[in-house]
């Protein structure tokens, strides 16, 4: 079938062609848009015609319904989708022989005055047409829209031109990461580029890709954080930098993680992480309020209010609210058997503040639906930030959660060289990868030179896009996520399953 069609469709391009017209010209003089004449003669009276204005648009051809001499058609361009009418007295014999070879998926510029139908439709007339390309595949599911989720993924093109929700989402993204952007600026904040590949991975405790520099030949890691850098800006003098860009993680992927992703970072020199949730509350209360003009927003089946402030819990807290562990009272042997009747294996982790994170993780992460700061993280699990201030088993830091996802994440950041180092020792001897077990010797040498009591930020832009469109995958958000190939996905695939 598929065959027929592409043979249908290269015959017509040779007569397009031999009729001394290019299918595929250089440009168009467009004029106007789908959206703005709609909304210009929506309150024309049936039957009138505006032949005072004379539009000229482009766009593809989504449906093509004949009537004879007559001809009704829907073009759609980048703000939407308008009604055209061809007519063979319009057009003259020429045009309308060019608009009998045209199908739909083609791209065509014309140009006409406005006109509304019987049925109450916004038209435009048109006088004037040019082919501006011609589409030699057909588009999927023409009338009902692309539903098939592998292609939309892997094909974004064909779910953009078919899905209209889809490309709002992606508007949105960019609104929020404008509003973002925005937000900082007023505030002071510097917009600033790190590396992307990093001769030592760090930053994060994550799995690295790996690549090769031929002309200096030496191994380069993509990065998995910005953050060693953007702090050596504050070391060098900058007082509050950010930086919006890709970060890379050779991890599993899911519905909330896709192995390259954006994030935002910040930096506040002379600021701790209690200054950070107050920016962190501000500035996305902002962006929800300028995008939807209200702090309530559904997602999936909650409703998720931004009201502030946002709740805040420490993280022994939390798992006395949700798992009933009062952790604070438990020796590492006591917690251990206690998760055990929880139903939690804790017995492979060395230190009590890795058990309390692994219950919180497990018990309490589910339950936190509404905006929730979760301060005073465990020092184990926590190697550049700072101790809290009265007790050093914990440090300053939190991670904001929302529908049972991390949004946020934020330190009192440790400017202490020694202490550094120290931690930076401890978590590399933990490593297994030997790629993990380097020590970034430049960062601790700019510490030394002294870095101002600081606090940071990261933010995922992905999750808070799919939190602020409702969109249920992380792949909905990302306009081409990484996929499996093909073939392999067709192979792991299980009945009555979707490949994740």
């Amino acid at each position: 079938m598929e065959k027929d069609f592409l043979q249908e469709r290269l015959e017509k391009l040779e007569r397009i062609r031999a009729a001394g017209i290019n299918p595929y010209p250089y440009k168009y003089e467009v004029n106007a848009k789908a959206k703005e004449i709609l909304e210009k003669h929506k309150d024309i009276q049936v039957g009138e015609h505006v032949e005072t204005v004379s539009y000229s648009l482009a766009g593809r051809l989504m449906t093509i319904r004949e009537h004879g001499k007559t001809c009704f058609a829907h073009l759609k361009d980048a703000s939407g989708q308008i009604q055209l009418y061809f007519n063979l007295g319009v057009l003259g014999q020429g045009k309308w022989d060019v608009f009998k070879m045209l199908d739909i998926g083609d791209f065509a510029g014309v140009k006409g005055d406005v006109f509304k139908t019987r049925t109450g439709e916004v038209t435009v007339r048109v006088k004037e047409l040019e082919l501006l390309s011609k589409a030699m595949l057909p588009l999927p599911e023409k009338f009902h829209g692309l539903t098939n989720i592998e292609i939309r993924y892997r094909q974004r093109y064909l779910d953009l031109i078919s899905n209209p929700e889809s490309m709002a989402v992606f508007y949105t993204r960019s609104c929020v990461i404008r509003q973002i952007r925005n937000f900082l600026d007023t505030k002071g904040f510097l917009e600033v580029e790190t590396p992307m590949m990093h001769s030592i991975p760090g930053g994060a405790a994550a799995k690295p890709f790996k690549t090769f520099h031929n002309a200096l030949q030496m191994p380069l890691y993509m990065r998995i954080a910005p953050e060693l850098f953007l702090k050596r800006l504050i070391v060098g003098g900058f007082e509050k930098v950010y930086e919006i860009n890709r970060n890379f993680r050779n991890e599993g992927m899911s519905i909330k993680h896709n192995p390259e992703f954006t994030m935002i970072e910040l930096y506040q020199a002379y600021a701790d992480y209690n200054d950070m949730m107050d920016l962190t509350e501000e500035m996305i209360t902002t962006a929800v309020q300028s995008i939807y003009g209200t702090l309530k927003i559904t997602y999936q089946d909650k409703e998720i209010d931004f009201t502030r402030p946002w709740k805040r819990l420490s993280m022994a807290e939390a798992v006395k609210v949700h798992a009933g562990l009062d952790a604070d009272a438990l020796d590492p042997a006591g917690l251990v058997k206690a998760c055990t009747a929880i139903g939690i294996d804790a017995s492979s982790f060395k230190s009590k503040g890795e058990i309390i994170n692994e219950i919180f993780e497990q018990k309490a992460e589910a339950a936190l639906i509404q905006p929730t700061f979760i301060t005073d993280y465990p020092i184990e699990i926590s190697p550049l930030s700072k101790e809290k201030r009265g007790d050093p088993s914990l440090v300053e830091r939190f991670e904001l959660f929302i529908y049972g996802r991390e949004h946020a994440n934020a330190f009192s950041e440790l400017n202490d060289p020694a202490e550094q180092k120290k931690r930076f020792l401890k978590q590399i001897d933990s490593e297994k990868e030997a790629d993990l077990k380097k020590l970034d010797e430049d960062y601790i040498t700019a510490l030394e030179h002294g870095m101002p009591p600081a606090g940071g930020l990261g933010i995922g832009i992905d999750r808070l896009v799919m939190l602020l469109t409702n969109s249920a995958s992380i792949r909905d958000v990302i306009l081409f996520p990484q996929m499996r190939p093909e073939t392999q996905e067709k192979r792991e695939e299980q009945p009555g399953e979707k490949p994740v």
